[in-house]
């Protein structure tokens, strides 16, 4: 598997993550014990090539919900309560000559046909392009879980400084699919991308997208909200004129429909892929107050609200719509720094948020080696969950510990 770790400079040197690896085709599924906790798609239904349905899935307050969990190239299943039983539902390649590598955040199809997103770079080391798999997910309850692969996209990457990452995925209302591709890591141009997809998809070829923007430093996670528009994390300051520096942005409607000069993308990137004809976006939120360093993890506060994750500096922040700061869910007991050890109430990175409200977030347990610098430990992450007490956030429960560079959360709702 190879990892990647995002560096950048913010005031002095800041650290983000993402993830890659290597795969080949096919799922691999089993159950495991109960991790080891500390205190304890794509198509329409019935198509596999999908449509462009309207149809969107709103689930019941009390429906319960699921935390799938990309982790040392595997996915992993959690319940919501304690004890937090898991099952491996797709196993790394490294674990099951038919397994796939799992990584970045993870997305469920809005349409109800429990299909989801998630990064797939089976074989990279081989010569394969990393892309983003679509999965089938069948049975509702942990234990019962399966998923098999039923399409993938795979769009063409800049010529980054660092190996092309996959990370963030969003849909817009029509089920039009938006993803991002890091870009480059801790120095050279801002490269990162936002790309819009059509439907129908299919396994590997013949999908078509528009790339919206391609001056992104260092691209996290998508949010799309009820208008349709989409915030985007981005991890790195850049100084370059264009560029879409560090903060969250937002991107606001009409989108290319197509990619076709017909559809507003009439326009070649450098690699010679359609891109927009125009973008309008803004900077909603700017890094630098309320401990937020490194933005990463976009996620929905029941309220409208947007939460925004830190990774180097260990915080959850909330906002407006328009970033104006509300408050903070998570930080570091006064008086922690970041060391050797992580600090103890984690790094986060890809966060999500149940029907019930309760915040899910990926701890990628940074520590920081005194030879090389700040990084994912050995085996340092975890799964936590922040339960809301008459709207308060309450101390995170750990889920699962002992993790392998746990970085994106995606919320599965059956039935």
């Amino acid at each position: 598997m190879n990892r990647r770790l995002i560096a950048g400079a913010l005031f002095g040197s800041v650290i983000l993550a993402a993830c890659g690896s290597t795969r080949p085709s096919g799922a691999g599924n089993g159950t495991t014990p109960a991790a080891g906790s500390s205190p304890a798609g794509t198509a329409a239904p019935g198509s596999p090539t999908g449509g462009t349905t309207r149809t969107t899935r709103v689930p019941a307050k009390d429906a319960k919900a699921i935390v799938l969990n990309g982790q040392g190239n595997n996915l992993d299943a959690y319940e919501t309560d304690p004890p937090f039983q898991t099952q491996r539902v797709i196993k790394t390649v490294a674990d099951d000559p038919n397994g796939l590598d799992i990584n970045a955040q993870l997305c469920l199809f809005p349409d109800g046909s429990k299909r989801f997103i998630a990064g797939e770079d089976t074989g990279q080391s081989s010569g394969n392009t990393q892309g983003w798999g679509i999965f089938q997910m069948s049975g509702d309850s942990v234990g019962t879980l399966a998923a098999e692969e039923v399409g993938k996209v795979v769009p063409t990457y800049q010529g980054s400084a660092d190996n092309a990452e996959n990370y963030g995925c969003g849909f817009l209302s029509d089920q039009r699919l938006l993803l991002t591709d890091v870009g480059s890591q801790a120095l050279g141009p801002a490269d990162g991308q936002l790309i819009v997809w059509f439907p129908p998809f299919r396994f590997k070829e013949g999908n078509r997208y528009c790339k919206i923007d391609v001056d992104i430093a260092t691209a996290q996670s998508i949010w799309v909200d009820s208008n349709d528009d989409v915030y985007v994390a981005s991890a790195r300051p850049s100084d370059e004129p264009n560029a879409t520096t560090a903060g969250v942005w937002k991107y606001s409607p009409p989108f290319p429909t197509s990619d076709t000069a017909a559809g507003g993308c009439g326009r070649k990137d450098a690699t010679g892929a359609p891109l927009a004809d125009t973008v309008k976006k803004e900077r909603v939120i700017t890094p630098g107050t309320n401990g937020l360093v490194s933005p990463a993890g976009l996620a929905p506060a029941p309220n409208g609200n947007l939460y925004v994750s830190s990774v180097f500096s260990g915080v959850i922040n909330e906002y407006n719509k328009d970033g104006t700061f509300v408050r903070t869910i998570l930080q570091p007991p006064a008086g922690e720094t970041l060391g050797a050890k992580p600090y103890s109430t984690g790094t986060p990175l890809g966060i999500g948020v149940a029907p019930d409200g309760s915040l899910f977030y990926a701890d990628i347990g940074l520590v920081v080696d005194p030879a090389k610098g700040p990084g994912p430990g050995d085996r340092t992450g975890s799964v936590r969950k922040i339960r809301f007490v008459d709207g308060e956030p309450q101390p995170p429960e750990t889920m699962a510990t002992n993790l392998d560079f746990p970085d994106g959360i995606g919320i599965y709702l059956p039935g």
